[in-house]
């Protein structure tokens, strides 16, 4: 299951372009890092361990993926300590005092040979395409991370112009004033979550509340003093729970008892289980984005020229 959403958009002419995703993919596995690398990335299957399985998994106009990565260990500390030695070591024996340049290049000397000793570190991020509705779906909470993610998917595909969200309506402003007035859409509730910050500074104070009473007066109180919500938990028909951030990224996504009790746990192996599964949070997700695109006025781009450079949401002021 997804624990985290965060979304991109693309038109209804790039969604034909993703039925070759079971095709280029293959050509962008992941491979593990060389002795001198200290990071790699590419795909993995989404379901099955084997290398050799498919790198996609297609469900009701849905194709399910996973970006995997290899990252060496080496702490910046570790690094520093031995330079540090070295560069006292040069100092105490030759009696002279070490340039900028020359310290450069021992930094270089000791990553090459630390990089192959180092431990690696794996992870992996699911990912799918909704063809039919035009988003591109992410479980991390990272911005970064999901660049890179969809840097790998255009690298595949050659091109894919997936946009980020651009809400006409401000996230801030409206969660803002569901939590000081109550009234949330139709299928929203207020969870026991929240942030509130003051947005007048960037270095404005900051409340943080959870497994709070969202209607306490304390709450109210930060309101008037002028703070406004960044993020707010939500319940959404009594089937989902989540945090929803003012840069519209759901974080903490938690599938309800309602939900959970639609798999009847019967899938006897793995692609069983993973179809079972999928098929239920894409539908659950399916109509959470709908929901929210009607809310926050969500468009979908048209059919044309999308900037494919990395971007920040449109916030509110």
């Amino acid at each position: 299951m997804f624990r985290n959403l965060l979304l991109f958009r693309f038109s209804p002419a790039i969604a034909t372009d993703l039925d070759r995703l079971p095709e280029v993919l293959d050509e962008h596995r992941l491979r593990a890092c060389g002795p001198l690398e200290a990071a790699t990335r590419g795909f993995v299957p989404p379901v099955g361990r084997n290398q050799d399985d498919p790198l996609t998994r297609c469900l009701q106009g849905r194709t399910f993926f996973t970006v995997g990565e290899e990252t060496k260990l080496l702490p910046s500390g570790v690094i520093n300590d031995e330079l540090h030695r070295k560069v006292q070591k040069i100092a105490e024996e030759e009696g002279r005092k070490v340039s900028g340049r020359e310290r450069k290049r021992i930094k270089e000397d000791l990553l090459n040979e630390l990089l192959p000793r180092a431990f690696v570190r794996q992870s992996r991020m699911s990912a799918y395409v909704d063809k039919k509705n035009g988003w591109l779906v992410l479980d991390t909470s990272s911005r970064k991370s999901a660049e890179n993610a969809l840097s790998q998917v255009r690298e595949a595909l050659g091109s894919f112009p997936a946009a980020p969200l651009a809400p006409e309506e401000g996230p801030r402003v409206l969660m803002t004033d569901w939590l000081a007035t109550g009234n949330l859409p139709a299928g929203l509730a207020l969870g026991d979550e929240c942030e509130l910050r003051d947005p007048a500074t960037a270095t404005g104070a900051i409340a943080k509340c959870r497994r709070q009473d969202l209607d306490a007066e304390e709450v109210a109180e930060h309101l008037r003093n002028g703070k406004q919500v960044f993020q707010l938990g939500l319940v959404f028909e009594d089937r989902m729970s989540f945090v929803l951030g003012e840069d519209l990224v759901v974080r903490k996504l938690k599938f309800l008892d309602v939900v959970l009790d639609a798999l009847d746990g019967g899938e006897t192996d793995a692609i069983g289980e993973f179809d079972a599964t999928h098929t239920l949070l894409a539908g659950e997700v399916d109509n959470l984005l709908s929901h929210l695109a009607t809310i926050f006025a969500i468009p979908r781009p048209s059919d044309g020229v999308v900037d494919e450079s990395p971007a920040e949401p449109r916030k509110a002021a």
